[in-house]
């Protein structure tokens, strides 16, 4: 199906039918995945998907509609049936098509597309080495299973302005969840890697072995009393500190009043040191987009720079609720409004390997895996129940499980020192990251 074709046709039905302005989407899917458990195949799945959605504009109403079905009988149906929901939305003075200067011109190649789909066969053998590698660690007596997949997905996106654009992308990944120890003694965790091109994706045998090591490394837990001490997150867990940044300067709430930085542009907020970077254009990211949702050209760019905000993260929409621009962040499906939302998000690295940042810490907790949701977007209190391992004169000492860790993030950001260990394995990226003084509530 010729995408450029279809949408052109559809957002010209639309401006005949009535519509000031439009755009349209047409998102093409293809899925592929197998579980594998205990030696034995459980499950393979594929899926192939078409979503097709527009956008229709009278004045300042806006309605949406989205199909999966490209009869030709349905195709025609759709701009009949978003003017006739425009003309029973009400009014909303900040939508609109992105301004016609912002709009993206050149198209860049970031690779995102790995030309070779993998076959089931290769896809049950990448979900079975990983299992079976980390069924062979000593300690290891179960698996939750492991899995692999792999998925294509391609965007085109039209305006009536005159703006098309196109990307595609693939999507490689193998992960596998271990159990050690036996009865009420048991223990988990889990590793998993994802890639845009096969050849980037670690070795599912590494991924199993991580696995079962992880797991076994988690035996016999024990409980640590309440205290303030030093907190290091494994780069696990330390990509959500910076995923809760990234919410609370998303233009949406900024413009909504309900973030706890609603009012710290331009100042202090992390450590003189700290940077903060969204790259929409880095070569085989996982959230590579050569143009944002509304078309709008994007770019790199320091959200945080020596440790000061410099950018809420903005759509067209709360640019213009801000009294803005946008930033070329704006993300969407086919069937709803654009939101604001981060690329390829990391935190720089800092100086210190992860042994040296730990290596005053007397006593300490390093946390591997959080649990729960406790973080409050409007004041930036914190508080999740947490695992990992107790830290004695600067050295890892025994695991620790059923404690809670609580601050708030600002004062937690104020206080945090990155280590220098930052790799790309996810759309959010972080290196081993320490705070001070947060409060562990245990036994």
């Amino acid at each position: 199906m010729n995408s450029e074709n279809l949408l052109s046709d559809l957002i010209a039905a639309a401006k005949r039918a009535g519509a000031d302005a439009a755009d349209a989407m047409f998102v093409e899917n293809v899925s592929a995945s197998v579980s594998y458990r205990l030696g034995k195949l459980e499950d393979v799945e594929r899926s192939e998907s078409a979503d097709l959605g527009l956008r229709v504009f009278l004045g300042n109403k806006v309605a949406f509609v989205s199909s999966t079905d490209f009869s030709r009988d349905s195709l025609d149906q759709l701009p009949e049936r978003a003017i006739a929901m425009a003309r029973l939305a009400p009014e909303d003075k900040y939508a609109g098509l992105a301004p016609n200067d912002r709009l993206a011109k050149d198209i860049p190649a970031l690779d995102l597309e790995d030309a070779n789909e993998p076959s089931a066969d290769v896809l049950v053998e990448r979900a079975r080495s990983a299992e079976a590698a980390g069924m062979a660690v000593k300690g290891v007596t179960n698996s939750e299973g492991g899995g692999a997949s792999f998925s294509r997905a391609a965007v085109a996106l039209a305006t009536s302005s005159g703006f098309y654009g196109r990307y595609a992308g693939t999507s490689h990944s193998t992960g596998v969840s271990m159990l050690a120890g036996e009865g009420t003694g048991m223990e988990r965790d889990y590793d998993q890697a994802s890639a845009r091109h096969s050849g980037d994706l670690r070795e599912a045998a590494d991924i199993g072995r991580i696995a079962g090591e992880r797991a076994v490394a988690r035996l016999n837990p024990r409980k640590v009393k309440s205290q303030a001490v030093p907190v290091v997150f494994d780069p696990r867990e330390s990509a959500g500190l910076v995923g809760h940044f990234a919410g609370a300067i998303s233009g949406a709430g900024i413009a909504r009043g309900v973030s706890f930085l609603k009012d710290n542009m331009g100042e202090q907020i992390f450590a003189p040191g700290i940077s903060i970077i969204d790259d929409p254009h880095r070569t085989r990211g996982l959230r590579s987009k050569p143009f944002d949702g509304e078309g709008v050209a994007n770019a790199k760019r320091a959200l945080v720079e020596k440790g000061r905000l410099t950018t809420w993260l903005l759509d067209c929409a709360s640019a213009r609720q801000l009294g803005l621009e946008t930033t070329g962040h704006a993300a969407r499906g086919t069937g709803g409004p654009p939101h604001p939302s981060a690329t390829n998000l990391y935190m720089e690295p800092g100086q210190l390997s992860p042994e040296a940042l730990i290596a005053d810490i007397e006593q300490g907790f390093y946390v591997t895996e959080l649990l729960g949701m406790g973080v409050n977007g409007v004041t930036g209190d914190y508080s999740r129940g947490a695992a990992g391992f107790w830290i004695e004169k600067g050295k890892i000492a025994f695991p620790v499980s059923e404690i809670t860790i609580a601050g708030n993030l600002k004062e937690m950001f104020l206080h945090l020192t990155p280590a220098s260990d930052l790799v790309f394995r996810y759309g959010t990226n972080a290196p081993t990251i320490r705070i001070e003084g947060m409060t562990i509530a245990g036994a």
